[in-house]
């Protein structure tokens, strides 16, 4: 496995200077953000270390090459679902941008949601799910690039109530998503934080999608049970819990690794940090990073170190 982190958490630093931290403190990868430059709709979006309206393909891989950092992928989240769609349009446009981008750049990885209309049903969604993503695959596969979906659902704001803007939130529905979109070139960019805050188990799901799993996503998180037998599981999540730095939540990272090893997983591994206690300085941030990192590496080695 390789260790590294999503570039999102470093929004202020531009993309030589990523790549300058990662292969600085260790890592061996990242996964960098794509979006398109403008004002961020939400915490962690709007980030853009890979402008892929404007890059040069030559100049990133001699400069990634040079430093010894693989891109681990290509991140871009937003809601392809979106029931605004003028708004489905762009996201969807965007992401065959990167698509495009990833293959000229060899990589061979694009993370992003699912989506979803949060005011209609999951049944519903899977109705618009059937028009927009089997497209996007078959984009995918034509340009020789794999997409990953992460499992977060999207459910942390009034704004995203009731059902949240994610479909691709629990196995069952990652089931019917691989059925009715057959594809090798279709996975999951796996974070096991949001199946604990959910009450699920976040270990079966290495094994019974162990083929699906193209990425990994490294965050925890702490449920305050004294919270939750107040405001219930049909509150809003961040009423009962919130994402921490790996080792500091509830996810029992030595019995994670080790099922990631029991299927033999040995592709990336991507520290995410949206622990709010490490955001009050840019010193803070990049401290949160070294902390995980060195957590993490008692499981997974370091390169060079």
């Amino acid at each position: 496995m390789k260790l590294g982190f999503v570039s999102a958490i470093l929004a202020d630093k531009s993309f030589e200077e990523v790549i300058d931290f990662a292969a600085d403190k260790h890592f061996s990868c990242g996964e960098l953000m794509c979006w398109p430059k403008g004002k961020a709709e939400r915490r962690y979006a709007g980030i853009t270390h890979v402008d892929v309206e404007n890059y040069n393909a030559a100049y990133i891989n001699e400069y990634t090459q040079a430093r010894g950092i693989e891109i681990s992928a290509l991140g871009y989240y937003p809601n392809p679902l979106d029931g605004d769609l003028t708004k489905r349009q762009y996201y969807v446009d965007h992401l065959k941008k990167i698509i495009i981008a990833a293959s000229k750049l060899n990589i061979p990885l694009v993370n992003t949601f699912i989506g979803r209309n949060h005011t209609t049903s999951v049944e519903e969604n899977f109705v618009e799910f059937q028009k927009t993503w089997p497209p996007i695959i078959a984009f995918a596969e034509q340009h020789g690039v794999k997409v990953a979906i992460e499992n977060c659902p999207m459910f942390f704001s009034m704004d995203e109530w009731p059902g949240g803007k994610n479909l691709a939130t629990t196995p069952v529905i990652w089931e019917r998503m691989f059925n009715e979109i057959q594809s090798d070139s279709f996975g999951l960019n796996y974070d096991p934080s949001h199946l604990l805050w959910q009450q699920m188990d976040y270990l079966a799901p290495l094994r019974d999608f162990k083929e699906k799993m193209f990425h990994i996503h490294i965050k925890d998180a702490k449920v305050y049970h004294d919270k939750l037998d107040q405001v219930g599981i049909m509150a809003v999540p961040l009423d009962f819990h919130s994402p921490k730095l790996p080792g500091l939540g509830d996810i029992d990272w030595g019995r994670f690794i080790s099922d990631l090893t029991d299927i033999r997983y040995d592709k990336h591994v991507c520290i995410e940090v949206e622990d709010k206690a490490y955001e009050g300085s840019p010193e803070a941030i990049e401290r949160s990073l070294i902390q995980s990192r060195d957590f993490i590496s008692q499981f997974i080695p370091l390169k060079n170190k």
